[in-house]
Parts: C-alpha cells; sequence; structure tokens
C-alpha cells in the first residue's frame, strides 16, 4: 500500500471506530430526487455553441431565432441536470454495493482528483483515491443502506456539483450523517466525478 494512503488509514483509525464514521460505506439511495435522470446522460449537446449562436442573433437582430436559441439552452441546462443526478446515482450504487470496478470507473483520471472521507485528510490523485476507497470497504458488509436528503445540482457548462445530506446505515448500527458535495466534470460527453468531499455531521 502506499505511504499516502498509509498515512491516510492511520488518521482515520478513530473515525472507523466511530459509529458515525459508519456513513462511509455504500449506501441505497432512496431519494425522490434521483429517480428517473438516466435518460439525460445520452444528450451531448454543445453548450458554447449554442451560447455563440445566441450571441449572433442578438446581434444581428434576430430575435425570434435568439428566443429559439434560449429554449434550447434552457433544455439542455435541465438535461445536464439530469444527467449529472444521474452520474450521482451511480456513484452512489457503487457505494452501496462496495463496487471498486465500477466506482474505478465513474472518476476522472489525473493527479487533480481528489476525495475527503469524514474525519480524514484529503487525498489527491486517481490512483490513491481509488487505493482510499478499498481501505474504507475493508471491515465492512455490503450492501448498504443510504437516504439522500436536500439533493440540489448545479451546472454550468462542462462543470457541475450535487449538495445533500448523506444518511447511512450498516448492519447493526444507527444512521450516520454527512454534508457531501461532488463535483463532476463532463469529458467527452460523460460525467465523471472529480471531488468527493463529505463532513460529519451530529444528529
Amino acid at each position: 500500500m502506499s505511504v499516502q494512503v498509509a498515512k491516510w488509514q492511520t488518521s482515520a483509525a478513530p473515525f472507523r471506530e466511530n459509529s458515525c464514521m459508519l456513513s462511509l460505506i455504500p449506501c441505497q439511495a432512496k431519494s425522490d430526487d434521483l429517480e428517473g435522470t438516466l435518460s439525460g446522460e445520452s444528450i451531448i449537446l454543445d453548450e458554447q455553441t449554442l451560447q455563440r449562436d445566441l450571441q449572433n442573433a442578438i446581434e444581428e437582430e434576430n430575435y425570434a431565432q435568439a428566443a429559439r436559441i434560449r429554449d434550447d439552452l434552457r433544455v439542455l441546462h435541465e438535461n445536464s441536470k439530469a444527467s449529472v443526478l444521474a452520474a450521482n446515482s451511480r456513484f452512489y450504487d457503487a457505494f452501496r454495493r462496495g463496487d471498486l470496478a465500477a466506482m474505478q470507473n465513474l472518476w476522472a483520471k489525473g493527479d487533480d482528483v481528489c476525495c475527503v472521507h469524514p474525519g480524514a485528510n484529503g487525498i489527491s490523485g486517481y490512483d490513491f483515491v481509488m487505493e482510499s476507497w478499498e481501505v474504507v470497504w475493508m471491515n465492512y458488509e455490503f450492501p448498504l443502506e443510504i437516504e439522500l436528503k436536500n439533493v440540489q445540482v448545479h451546472v454550468k457548462g462542462d462543470a457541475g456539483y450535487v449538495t445533500c445530506m448523506e444518511f447511512i446505515k450498516t448492519k447493526g448500527s444507527s444512521w450516520g450523517g454527512q454534508f457531501v458535495t461532488n463535483v463532476f466534470e463532463r469529458i467527452n460527453g460523460q460525467w465523471c466525478i472529480c471531488i468527493h468531499h463529505a463532513s460529519l455531521v451530529d444528529l
């Protein structure tokens, strides 16, 4: 195991002994906000092109065309939100099942990705982040339960983020809560997670 992950494991030990830390474990997403969002993933439109066309239409005083482009941008924005929520749902499904292969496929590849597990230091770099999930999952049985509340999604261009309250329960434990921010980047038409930050919340 790498030195960086080994340090994380040592610093996180008290966390794993704390029942609240159980919220690290994968969970069963029950939020209504995640239902029916997978269809948005098939939408790959160029927002920058639409913005440029809108500007041209305004400059040419073609206001009917500008209004149509604005409507297209509004639809694109809403569909992008659905796509980000779908990616967030897939993240929690992999989390709930402890599925490392699925988790690996969801993350952007690179040294600039970052993961902050509750009660632990931040971990940067794709390989280190994946190793951290292996460490987290070592002591738990799957599947786990999770409920997401107060889910909010924001998208601008090729970047989007989801904030929510995450409640996780393992066998024989009570619910643990975290406030979570998941940041996504659209790469080649696919929304990939690049930052996961979870902070413990007293219930």
